[in-house]
């Protein structure tokens, strides 16, 4: 097994941590643990949904993920804010709380929600990815991977307003680390952040302990009255979500390969992304969990540690689960200042944008062309202009589609009839076809115009 002496960490990105000495291998886990974590609980306070249940569920929830995509995909699952909305329809919280057995009818329609992702992935093995690519070219999801980023921005700015000293320590802390730094220090700038601006906060009594008056030390993650039970509306209310999750699962997985410069939506394939999704979320659905969802924030770590190994997310992942079952480490999460999240966050929401930037220039997007401008134009004005997203009624139903998901059907649909596509996707690895994870092909034929 190589050791650190024989690595220079930072040259080269890290893909299998196995050069890495195991008593290093644990903090990386965290780093990925501490960028989910805000997210993956701000759900449940949002919907009255258990925040133990919500990190056993993005634990579990990325585990089945990683089983469905054979191992290859570094992505970790968490909570989804998209289904927030069908939640409060179905279940309204009432001074802070639900109805546990609404509660448990919204569980059943996140579950057949999961499950239209089956659907989709059949579709794509059915008729093939490359069928299906050739309406996600790079001028679409670039855009829509740089909105990621920049939609989220906002959420981080707030957070860190309310300390901005301590949020501008964690972002010193995190570009010096990153930059500067040498050997393992270079690859664990989150977790030396949000260590150094808490001992700050320590000594400036920013942190509240007051939580740990009433904790416990153990308790069980899921409540069996929150289990999923099925009801007609409820299913009708939120099933419709999932067809903007889809859409930004799509733009997830194209930012992580982008952040790899790995074909996964070629191997292991998109259809097996999408059941791996769709699976954890019906999974958690079943024990009153909240929708899983592919996280930006993770993205954002690969992107600033280049360690790019899928068993990092999964010592993650398994993390998340002692997490949900201890609720005492979990509250000393929650006693980080949201300032110190926030200015993390900041980093981490750029470096998205950034690989979506990546993206477009390595693609070789022509935006000489007009077409090409007014697809990429309106996919980002959209995103962020259409800040709550578009909320419409079709019969009794009410559907809320993300600005993400709206951009993106907006783009896929211009893109689609707006003349001039210069876009092949291949299912080859870029190295042997001449062609891009992106799949602008590169080579002189594929420079002539000619459409897959």
């Amino acid at each position: 097994m190589a050791t650190l002496s024989k690595v220079k960490i930072g040259d080269e990105p890290i893909r299998d941590i196995s050069v890495l000495p195991k008593s290093k291998i644990l903090l990386l886990g965290f780093q990925h643990t501490f960028a989910m974590f805000g997210a993956t609980v701000l759900v449940p306070i949002l919907t009255g949904l258990n925040i133990n249940t919500a990190l056993l569920m993005a634990g579990a929830g990325t585990l089945i993920f990683h089983l469905f995509t054979k191992g290859k995909v570094p992505a970790f699952l968490g909570s989804s804010f998209a289904f927030i909305g069908g939640y409060n329809l179905v279940a309204p919280l009432v001074n802070g709380k639900a109805d546990s057995h609404q509660i448990a009818l919204a569980s059943g329609g996140v579950f057949v929600a999961g499950l239209v992702y089956l659907v989709l992935a059949g579709l794509i093995k059915a008729f093939g990815t490359r069928k299906v690519m050739r309406f996600f070219p790079p001028v679409v999801t670039g855009p829509i991977i740089i909105a990621i980023g920049l939609t989220l921005s906002p959420s981080a700015v707030g957070s860190a307003s309310k300390n901005w000293l301590l949020a501008i320590v964690a972002i010193a802390v995190v570009v010096i680390c990153n930059i500067w730094a040498k050997g393992m220090l270079k690859i664990i700038p989150i977790i030396m952040g949000i260590g150094v601006s808490y001992i700050l906060a320590v000594l400036t009594n920013n942190v509240d302990f007051s939580a740990f008056q009433h904790i416990q030390w153990l308790a069980l993650p899921v409540e069996p009255s929150k289990f999923m039970a099925f009801d007609l509306s409820a299913i009708l209310t939120i099933v419709p979500i999932s067809l903007a999750t889809m859409m930004e699962h799509i733009g997830d997985i194209s930012a992580i390969s982008a952040t790899t410069g790995e074909n996964y939506i070629a191997d292991p394939g998109l259809h097996r992304t999408l059941m791996g999704d769709g699976i954890a979320t019906s999974f958690s659905a079943i024990f009153g969990g909240p929708a899983n969802t592919t996280y930006g924030e993770n993205t954002g770590v690969l992107v600033l540690t280049r360690v790019y190994d899928p068993k990092i997310v999964r010592i993650a992942a398994v993390i998340a689960i002692v997490l949900g079952c201890f609720p005492v480490l979990s509250t000393f999460i929650q006693t980080i200042p949201g300032a110190i999240i926030g200015g993390v966050s900041l980093i981490l929401y750029g470096m998205i944008s950034a690989i979506g930037v990546r993206n477009l220039v390595e693609s070789q997007v022509d935006f000489t062309k007009s077409r090409n401008l007014i697809v990429a134009a309106t996919i980002l004005v959209v995103s962020l202009g259409f800040k709550n997203g578009l909320t419409f009624n079709i019969s009794s139903v009410t559907i809320t589609l993300s600005s993400i998901a709206l951009a993106a059907i907006l783009g896929i649909v211009l893109n689609s009839i707006l003349p001039g596509k210069d876009y092949i996707f291949t299912v080859d690895q870029p190295k042997d076809t001449g062609v891009n994870f992106s799949g602008v092909d590169t080579t002189e034929k594929g420079k002539g115009g000619e459409e897959a």
